[in-house]
């Protein structure tokens, strides 16, 4: 599991989803796997990579032995999707504070605007290889 592009995303949450949905269509490689944050891989992993849970206003990108958070995740994730995502690459360049605070402000609202399910989503058959439960 660990050489794996591991999201692990809120399965509870409408734009979490949706987010889930935008980036499987634009990773025509393949390159990501997902897990809800409420699974037992996720905990383990949280664990692992000492992630408090009182970031459930936030997702988690693991690659390569590192956990990306918050923007830096997202862009992250945007360098290999296709189109013209990784051109977000240049929001990196303002302060992490202020791309922080835009994203913790969406954050901490997600409920509010987007909703929110009874159930992680379960992922169709076929794409089911992508995530780990």
């Amino acid at each position: 599991m660990e050489a794996r592009n591991i999201i692990i995303f809120d399965g509870v949450c409408n734009l979490c989803n949706g987010a889930v949905n935008f980036i499987i269509k634009r990773d025509h490689k393949q390159i990501f796997c997902f897990t809800p944050m409420q699974s037992e891989a996720a905990k383990d992993l949280m664990s692992q990579y000492s992630l408090v849970n009182d970031y459930g206003d936030t997702f988690f990108f693991i690659k390569q032995g590192q956990c990306y958070t918050r923007t830096d995740a997202a862009l992250e994730i945007c360098k290999n999707l296709s189109g013209l995502w990784p051109l977000l690459r240049i929001l990196s360049l303002l302060p992490r504070s202020f791309r922080d605070y835009c994203y913790n402000w969406l954050g901490s609202r997600r409920y509010s605007l987007f909703g929110k399910r009874d159930i992680c989503m379960v992922p169709t058959q076929d794409l089911r290889s992508r995530f780990i439960d």
